[in-house]
């Protein structure tokens, strides 16, 4: 009589990750590094911030790698959105641009790891594999970075951050339409708001940002890293 042996199982899991990033080779390097490593794919590709949103409550992926600066909705706006509905997801920002002012805005958005485009060959990979596992991933450049946010703010008000950005998410994402010469019709229609209610909105963010022109808010926008000069 043969003694029974227990039944082994080996479940694996894949890994599915989106790229959301509007320079075409950029977004394609990313997808073949991504792909080179065993059981990670790639579930989609996005060439606006608006697109990634789309994508990621279609696809739901584990990992979003997101482009700081994108056209429609910068990366900023587009993780909040995606955070809201999907707190599952992991969200990467990427960024060829030195933004130390607006790093703790990313955490606050939701995301758990920035990583500067020039260090993305050292880092990319370690990473995603940290968000996979839900563990945030710092560099060492960004958590000196984070450290000295934290001991500025305690030291000038108490461990209490002050307020950072006076508008709300929705009016960002008109800033940024506004900034990127978008009519209020093209808006209304972007974001599925009436004309009245674009231009209310509109007339509200100039009023609270002290501006009386639509050229003034365009510097607020690049001067914000809203979108790019």
């Amino acid at each position: 009589m043969t003694e029974d042996l227990p039944l082994m199982i080996t479940t694996t899991s894949t890994v599915r990750i989106l790229i959301a990033d509007d320079h075409d080779v950029m977004r394609e390097g990313t997808r073949a590094v991504i792909e080179r490593q065993p059981g990670w794919e790639v579930c989609g590709v996005a060439a606006t911030g608006r697109q990634a949103v789309e994508q990621a409550f279609a696809l739901e992926p584990d990992v979003v790698v997101m482009d700081m600066s994108m056209p429609e909705l910068n990366g900023l706006e587009a993780t909040q959105q995606i955070k809201s509905r999907l707190p599952q997801a992991e969200i990467l920002i990427f960024t060829a641009h030195q933004i130390e002012e607006l790093i703790p805005e990313v955490f606050k958005a939701g995301a758990k790891s920035l990583i500067f485009k020039s260090d993305a060959h050292t880092y990319l990979v370690e990473a995603i594999r940290s968000l996979s596992q839900h563990k945030p991933f710092f560099t060492s450049r960004v958590s000196e970075i984070v450290f000295a946010d934290i001991l500025h703010g305690f030291g000038h008000n108490g461990g209490k951050s002050g307020p950072r950005q006076p508008l709300s998410a929705r009016e960002r994402e008109i800033v940024q339409l506004l900034a990127e010469g978008k009519s209020n019709k093209e808006i209304a229609d972007a974001l599925r708001i009436s004309v009245r209610t674009t231009e209310a909105h509109r007339a509200n963010i100039l009023h609270k940002l002290k501006l009386d022109s639509v050229a003034g808010l365009v510097r607020y926008a690049i001067r914000n890293k809203i979108v790019e000069a």
